[in-house]
């Protein structure tokens, strides 16, 4: 049900503290006014700070829930909370919301970054309903983080796969999501005929280098390419949260709800 990684949190005095955290922005994402309100909860404007303020940090610090510290209120409670709101999409809808008000999306970059899969996560279930998006590969078990950028490196896009699906193939999974841009940018791993002509089909123009192994040559903009770090930045602040870089949630849908949550507060707020 989570992490075993223990932070300690204890005062001087032996009582837990509360970290300090974003939630009270993200708790404005969840009035009745707002469709990001998860539907059939009567918590109050404070109870819903709480529980946002002990997921944050629960994901942040890699706690399990039984270790969140005692002002948050029950951990069973917690845990419950964050469940059936990651199972309503509501960390999703928030997310989305914020990253359509990106200014910055003449210019989008993707590219993805494998997350280490914990024992407590390592289940290989087969068929069913909910995927876990854990696969094998060289090093393990792991999952794959796929996402676009923002010219200001703030992701626009998330999508979460088995750890052995391919760049490329990864790529599908945003195509229907991209904002209108006028240039995607993106390695060697995304190089493909179809994929560009499914960007040019967009009126987004491709800025990737080809394999080594083409017959001719791609021609693409070298000074723009060296912008692509913005990617390569934005999965180091999202592996910041211990509960990101190792993942620890057996159920995709709870640790995709993590994701957001980390790229919300670590990026949008």
């Amino acid at each position: 049900m989570g992490p075993v990684m223990r932070v300690n949190t204890l005062t001087p005095q032996g009582e837990r503290s509360c970290p300090s955290t974003s939630s009270g922005c993200l708790t404005t994402r969840l009035t009745d006014s707002n469709p990001c309100h998860p539907t059939r909860c009567a918590a109050s404007h404070a109870s819903m700070t709480e529980r946002l303020s002990a997921a944050s940090s629960t994901s942040s610090y890699g706690l399990r829930w039984r270790d969140a510290p005692a002002c948050y209120g029950p951990h069973k409670t917690l845990y419950n909370r964050f469940v059936r709101w990651s199972r309503a999409g509501v960390f999703d809808r928030i997310f989305q919301a914020l990253a359509a008000e990106s200014t910055a999306t003449k210019t989008v970059m993707t590219d993805s970054t494998h997350l280490k899969a914990h024992r407590t996560a390592a289940s290989l279930l087969k068929g069913g309903a909910f995927p876990r998006q854990i696969g094998r590969t060289r090093g393990g078990l792991n999952s794959k983080l796929h996402a676009v950028c923002d010219g200001d490196g703030k992701p626009v896009v998330l999508r979460l796969t088995a750890g052995q699906v391919s760049d490329y193939c990864g790529a599908d999974t945003v195509l229907d999501a991209l904002p209108k841009a006028d240039v995607l940018i993106a390695d060697k791993g995304y190089d493909g005929d179809k994929l560009r002509k499914a960007l040019a089909k967009q009126g987004i123009k491709s800025s990737i280098p080809g394999r080594a192994n083409r017959k001719e040559p791609i021609v693409y903009d070298t000074e723009l390419y060296k912008s692509r770090n913005l990617i390569e930045r934005l999965f180091g602040r999202l592996k910041d949260w211990r509960r990101i870089a190792t993942r620890y949630d057996r159920c995709a849908h709870t640790f995709f709800s993590a994701i957001c949550m980390a790229a919300t507060v670590s990026c949008w707020l």
